[in-house]
């Protein structure tokens, strides 16, 4: 049996329960979902919900490394990134910058969203729902793939920046999380290097990156 926090509680937390239910039977499940009427449905369904914003969940409830096994973000957010933030904001200024030119061309089909964030993913098509991410070979294309994206990420120098990437595992098809240890090991490193961080999420096709220092870069 296996603890998993799931962030969010619409369609793809919803599969995500779903698959992970259906795949062991005594996993212990908790959706964290702040619309009333979704957590309703949710309950129906015979799922234990949380009727909460999720990140601020984690920041209350994450306080222990150990604790959940898992932690799955289904909500259209970096989550990673929002409690990271959360936590270093205690003590630290925080403010998101600018992803320099030359990661951002370096990046497979980089998606521009809120300043200092990109979304990216090396496949430009739809993904099968149930892919199970093999180690080399893409399951739409059928061919190697052109990179391993968290390794990727990892791979970045920069003078100015530090790159930082926690992995998402695949834990069910369509469903990626880390664990707790992830999140905290990646808090002690930022807390301890300082400086300008490129944080990324990523999985072996598919991330997002957050880009932010501990001094304001946007005025």
């Amino acid at each position: 049996m296996d603890n998993f926090w799931i962030i969010g509680g619409g369609k793809f937390g919803l599969k995500a329960a779903r698959a992970l239910s259906k795949a062991d039977s005594s996993n212990n499940l908790t959706i964290v979902e702040k619309q009333k009427a979704v957590c309703n449905q949710l309950r129906k369904l015979g799922f234990e919900t949380v009727c909460m914003d999720g990140v601020q969940y984690l920041e209350r409830n994450l306080t222990d490394a150990h604790y959940p096994d898992w932690i799955i973000p289904a909500i259209p957010l970096h989550v990673a990134y929002e409690w990271i933030s959360a936590k270093l904001s205690r003590t630290h200024p925080v403010a998101k910058c600018a992803v320099p030119i030359d990661v951002i061309n370096a990046l497979p089909n980089p998606i521009q969203a809120e300043p200092g964030q990109l979304f990216i993913s090396i496949a430009d098509f739809k993904c099968p729902e149930s892919c199970p991410e093999p180690d080399k070979i893409c399951t739409y294309t059928g061919k190697p793939r052109p990179m391993i994206l968290h390794d990727f990420l990892k791979s970045i120098q920069l003078n100015d920046f530090k790159s930082i990437v926690i992995r998402s595992h695949q834990l069910a098809p369509g469903a990626g999380g880390y664990t707790p240890q992830a999140l905290f090991e990646t808090l002690n490193r930022i807390e301890a290097s300082g400086g300008t961080v490129l944080l990324s999420t990523a999985c072996s096709c598919h991330g997002v990156v957050n880009a932010f220092k501990f001094e304001g870069c946007f005025s």
